[in-house]
């Protein structure tokens, strides 16, 4: 790098490439290639979809009649919620009318009553303009039916007055526009507005249906993956497909999988790469494991071995030792809840009358964390209450 500062011919090459101006194709294509991958390999169409066939069945026939009700998507994150209804609306407004048809807010950011009143409303009354420029092949591509779409993100952040508040503008605007709320939560959206949207619960992704789609993405990016990575990042990510795309672009990007892409974007040679660009390039299963926090088994087992019952004496200094190195090392204290959460309920080993009162005890602590109590002494007070139900039988 130093070499190549102090050169003055390659100064004034680069100063000359960053002077002169990209052309439209290549900065489209840096912009595809710096984009997130999830949302670079967003679903396009509602076939595109993964694992939601009982929704993606009954929008495509609403599709076919070009008529929709209003809607209320709702289920985990990262199952395709937001997706469906996007790729929805690009099938029935297409590039042209997109933009003019269709109104996103996430309600997380605009979840008062004002935004109800003032940018839904006024957008949900706004009479529709006729078309002009659009031939026989668009439109029969295109079904472009008489009405706009709101689409609500994460609303069941709304306050209840904004809520008590779209219920009349549903009903009054209904014949031009209509409503999709999307949310985690259908508890918290109330019983009125619920009542007047088809419901579409959208189920956790099965292993197979996010595993296929994580092998094309590594296909396309031309990722070499080690044995038990796809698993992996299913197993971290949880049913949540965004999280786990988001670990293998990280991953990628640890392992300098796209050295090609930096060497084109900053002009280096192969000996001026640095350092995380000179990998082998392959992303192995610890990469993914150390993205997503996960502890590793060994320190699992440590702490395990150290909450086994002892013949004679307290188990505190040996868990105490092993606690504070976990806390000092940075591990999430909600991780380790997680994981041995699986490793000690799940085993054969521990009577069930045992495991009845231990799951007390993780439930009791998941609380603690989610109010935000201390972890160290969260997590110690909840591995010797383990091992104190185990060591008294």
């Amino acid at each position: 790098m130093a070499s190549t500062f102090f050169n003055n011919k390659a100064r004034a090459a680069a100063a000359a490439s960053s002077s002169s101006k990209p052309k439209v194709g290549e900065a489209k294509e840096d912009n595809v290639r710096q984009q997130p991958w999830v949302e670079k390999y967003r679903p396009k169409t509602l076939d595109d979809v993964a694992a939601q066939d009982h929704t993606t069945k009954v929008l495509q026939r609403t599709l076919q009649a070009s008529n929709l009700p209003h809607m209320l998507f709702y289920g985990p994150p990262g199952t395709g919620k937001t997706s469906t209804i996007l790729a929805l609306a690009k099938s029935l407004f297409g590039p042209a009318l997109y933009r003019s048809r269709i109104l996103e807010l996430n309600a997380s950011d605009e979840r008062g009553i004002g935004i109800v009143r003032d940018k839904v409303k006024n957008f949900a009354r706004a009479q529709l303009s006729q078309p002009t420029g659009l031939d026989a092949a668009y439109r029969a591509q295109y079904p472009c039916p008489p009405f706009k779409i709101i689409i609500l993100d994460e609303a069941d952040s709304m306050t209840q007055d904004a809520q008590s508040a779209l219920r009349r503008t549903m009903e009054q605007y209904s014949r031009i526009t209509r409503f999709c709320l999307v949310c985690n939560y259908v508890t918290r959206i109330i019983e009125p507005l619920a009542s007047r949207c088809s419901k579409f619960r959208f189920k956790s992704l099965d292993n197979s249906a996010a595993g296929s789609r994580l092998e094309n993405i590594a296909l396309a990016e031309n990722l070499t993956l080690e044995d038990g990575v796809v698993p992996t990042l299913i197993k971290c990510g949880d049913g949540d497909l965004r999280r786990a795309i988001t670990y293998l672009q990280s991953a990628a990007r640890l392992v300098g999988a796209t050295k090609a892409d930096a060497k084109q974007a900053n002009g280096y040679d192969d000996d001026e790469m640095t350092d995380a660009g000179s990998a082998s390039g392959t992303i192995t299963v610890r990469s993914i494991e150390e993205i997503a926090g996960v502890i590793p088994e060994d320190i699992l087992d440590n702490l395990v071995q150290a909450m086994q019952p002892k013949g004679s004496g307290s188990a505190y200094d040996a868990v105490s030792k092993v606690v504070t190195g976990l806390v000092a090392d940075g591990w999430s204290a909600t991780q380790l809840v997680s994981q041995l959460y699986r490793r000690v309920v799940f085993t054969e080993a521990i009577p069930d009358i045992q495991k009845n009162r231990i799951v007390m005890a993780f439930s009791e602590m998941d609380k603690r964390l989610v109010d935000g109590a201390d972890e160290h002494l969260s997590v110690l007070d909840l591995t010797l209450r383990i091992a104190g139900i185990m060591r008294s039988g």
